[in-house]
């Protein structure tokens, strides 16, 4: 199992992946209602003042926020270069899960099912978001590819702009 937290201990953001699984976890917590949480995942105005590392600039080409929507944002750094990332909705309940496809645009074919639910905690909230991935390769992929970091920084930038 690998296990990493890569903020304070209150509010850590926390990556677990086990040996030879196609899952991997991130769990964070918020002292932040759920509610406002919720909303923030799928607020087109929101998304782009947190969503993806600090040094770029989130764009929603795309957000229909309901079962069977599709979805698709782009990042863009500062020289110009983009990224973009799209899926489906899988599920959507109101404050409590949101079920998505998810695919890197520069790999295509490597999707993977993410689940997040937003769970009331102490006055705050628990954010657990488990992503399915087609084979273990394509998990520790994902894991090398730095997301670790552009998930840390996404989860400050919710927490400040929510503040």
């Amino acid at each position: 199992m690998t296990e990493t937290n890569t903020q304070g201990d209150r509010h850590r953001l926390t990556v677990t992946a086990e040996a030879n699984s196609h899952a991997m976890e991130l769990t964070r917590r918020f002292d932040i209602s759920r509610d406002r949480i919720f909303k923030a995942f799928i607020d087109p105005d929101a998304i782009p003042q947190w969503w993806g590392p600090r040094n770029t600039e989130a764009i929603v080409d795309e957000l229909e926020a309901r079962s069977g929507g599709r979805w698709r944002f782009v990042f863009r750094e500062s020289d110009g270069n983009e990224d973009g990332f799209h899926g489906v909705f899988h599920d959507i309940v109101d404050g409590e899960r949101i079920v998505q496809t998810f695919e890197y645009e520069g790999m295509p074919g490597h999707v993977c099912l993410e689940t997040a639910t937003f769970e009331d905690v102490d006055g705050g909230t628990l954010l657990r978001g488990v992503s399915v991935f087609q084979s273990v390769e394509d998990r520790d992929g994902m894991i090398a590819s730095g997301m670790e970091s552009g998930a840390s920084d996404s989860y400050e930038r919710l927490e400040e702009l929510l503040r």
